[in-house]
């Protein structure tokens, strides 16, 4: 299965991450948002960050966990290479995620060639679809 699949947007970033599991879908999201702005392939894993976010539903969920990638890139220069131990917990009226971002300091060697300025709930989904989750979400460059 791939992972995700950037799509045609006439302004903005849009994508779909699929996954096994919900929580399979969130790491490719993430890994969706960041390659719309380096590739998370090429960046050494040798600093990590973990994170816990809180939703009412899985849809702000999610928008918190993409936006915890943005907000690591501007007050710590971080640039997302991995997601591990992602976990949701919780009922209808209350989410909980924690995960562990893998990475390293944005330095010369990398190259950046995009800027996510914000995750939105414009056109965002979260489905289960037969065997497997797919997540779509647009997000302002």
């Amino acid at each position: 299965m791939e992972k995700y699949r950037i799509l045609p947007h006439t302004a903005d970033g849009k994508f779909l991450a699929f996954g096994a599991t919900l929580e399979e879908a969130f790491v490719h999201a993430a890994l969706a948002t960041v390659s719309l702005m380096w590739d998370w392939d090429r960046i050494r894993k040798i600093q990590s960050f973990s994170i816990r976010v809180q939703g009412r539903d899985l849809e702000q969920l999610l928008l918190r966990f993409l936006e915890e990638i943005l907000f690591l890139l501007d007050t710590k220069n971080f640039l997302l290479a991995a997601v591990e131990d992602l976990k949701i917990t919780g009922a209808e009226s209350q989410h909980e995620l924690r995960a562990v971002f893998w990475g390293d300091t944005f330095q010369g060697h990398y190259e950046i060639f995009g800027d996510v300025k914000a995750v939105t709930y414009n056109e965002m989904k979260i489905e289960q679809v037969s065997d497997h989750w797919s997540v779509q979400v647009v997000v302002d460059m």
